[in-house]
């Protein structure tokens, strides 16, 4: 029994480090463009340019461009292309949704759907990466919900990096435990 629970031990601490090591940072976001419109058509021509406005974007942090492979893509473009809606300059084309574009360097960047008209309809976003760590942007509370004293208080946004660190170490407790107790 005492050779079972030091092995057991050995085990936990290995799968902690491992965790440890596997997890991304806190510093750095996965951004869902769209948040839950998603990579579509929108619903005005501006629709991406204020989903982006209150985010920070840093380096390290990752996009997702969620979609269906066929109906949209993602072209990484030049300023001048992203104005215009062309195709001269393309820097980076995706077709495969859901796209992941991890942001490695400061700077702008410049992302439309190719698809038909959709780039002309708002299905484009620009972001300028940062030195700072990147966030999901301020919470801003609605006057009639600051105003009324019965409103539940929100409950705090939980980033999706710290999610995505819980989800490991969750699973990572289920694996051993399962291995160990079953």
């Amino acid at each position: 029994m005492v050779g079972r629970t030091s092995m057991a031990s050995l085990i936990l601490i290995s799968l902690a480090a491992a965790a440890s090591i596997m997890t991304p940072t806190a510093s750095a976001l996965i951004h869902v463009v769209g948040g839950s419109n998603g990579w579509e058509i929108p619903p005005n021509a501006t629709f991406y340019a204020e989903w982006a406005k209150p985010r920070t974007f840093g380096v390290g942090d990752k996009l997702v461009f969620p979609y269906r492979t066929g109906a949209h893509n993602v072209l990484q473009v030049s300023a001048k292309d992203f104005e215009t809606c062309s195709d001269d300059d393309v820097i980076n084309y995706f077709f495969k949704g859901p796209t992941v574009v991890q942001l490695n360097a400061t700077g702008d960047y410049y992302y439309y759907s190719g698809v038909g008209t959709h780039c002309e309809a708002g299905q484009k976003l620009h972001i300028t990466v940062g030195k700072a760590p990147g966030s999901s942007g301020k919470f801003y509370y609605s006057a009639a919900i600051s105003a009324s004293p019965l409103a539940p208080a929100p409950a705090p946004p939980v980033s999706s990096a710290t999610a995505a660190q819980l989800s490991g170490v969750f699973a990572s407790v289920f694996a051993v435990s399962h291995w160990l107790f079953v």
